[in-house]
């Protein structure tokens, strides 16, 4: 059990804003982004967050200035590692430290979790954000469907991928209310089976495509790969700042 925070048994407001993931689709209907009374929120998958150029000014309290701050932190706490991009050129070296990184999530999500209470585990990392358990879930309901289509752009030629509605995935009972073992035991033995996969391709093979039809555009495995070796540690990330800023480590 980890030392709680004066907040440490906040509940996750039922309009939680969606999360933004690089291959979610913009044409799925994001129920996460409904509160209650019906008004939809912002939709930051199909609306990523601009880049921040040059100082924020100083103004009064209140004032635009103190604004721009408060949006950087709620920026920060969105992207603690930074927001995913793919530089191209794709080195063994690169594509070998990606399947390393996807080899190691799994052990990592368990250790950010570990000793967390029910309290603190329905604590959304961020203000109108999912909660830890919502977080844990959500990492096997996407590398599930990475895999999948892994395989798919594999043995099909170059299939258009289907996307899914991961807000609404995330707001199911099973996602807000089950013990987050069940998901770590999952993405466990689904990780270490994608590994397997990912060591034994060739460059040829991660150079095969997919097309994503909520983005329009294709996408070849080694781009999915580095997209799904940082979307581990950015959610990993998520549970452990929210962890440091409680002071539940």
């Amino acid at each position: 059990m980890r030392g709680a925070g004066a907040t440490g048994g906040l509940r996750a407001p039922r309009g939680a804003a969606r999360q933004y993931h690089p291959l979610a689709s913009h044409h799925q209907r994001a129920r996460t982004d409904q509160p209650a009374s019906g008004r939809r929120g912002r939709n930051h998958a199909a609306d990523p967050p601009r880049a921040r150029t040059g100082a924020v000014r100083r103004g009064r309290p209140g004032g635009p200035a103190a604004l721009c701050l408060a949006a950087a932190h709620v920026n920060d706490l969105r992207f603690p590692v930074g927001a995913w991009r793919f530089e191209g050129n794709v080195t063994a070296e690169r594509r070998g430290g990606w399947i390393d990184q996807i080899e190691a999530a799994p052990a990592q999500v368990r250790a950010a979790v570990s000793g967390l209470t029910d309290p603190q585990l329905n604590t959304p990392y961020r203000p109108d954000g999912w909660t830890v358990r919502q977080v844990v879930h959500h990492l096997p309901d996407s590398h599930l469907n990475a895999y999948t289509r892994f395989r798919l752009a594999l043995t099909e030629r170059h299939p258009t991928i289907r996307p899914y509605d991961e807000a609404g995935w995330a707001e199911l009972l099973d996602a807000r209310t089950a013990p987050v073992e069940v998901s770590l035991t999952l993405l466990a033995a689904l990780h270490q089976r994608w590994v397997i996969l990912l060591r034994a391709l060739d460059p040829a093979e991660f150079a095969r495509g997919l097309r994503h039809p909520g983005h329009g555009r294709d996408f070849s495995l080694d781009e999915v790969l580095g997209m799904y070796a940082w979307h581990g540690r950015h959610h990993t990330a998520h549970i452990v700042g929210l962890c440091r800023r409680m002071g539940w480590s």
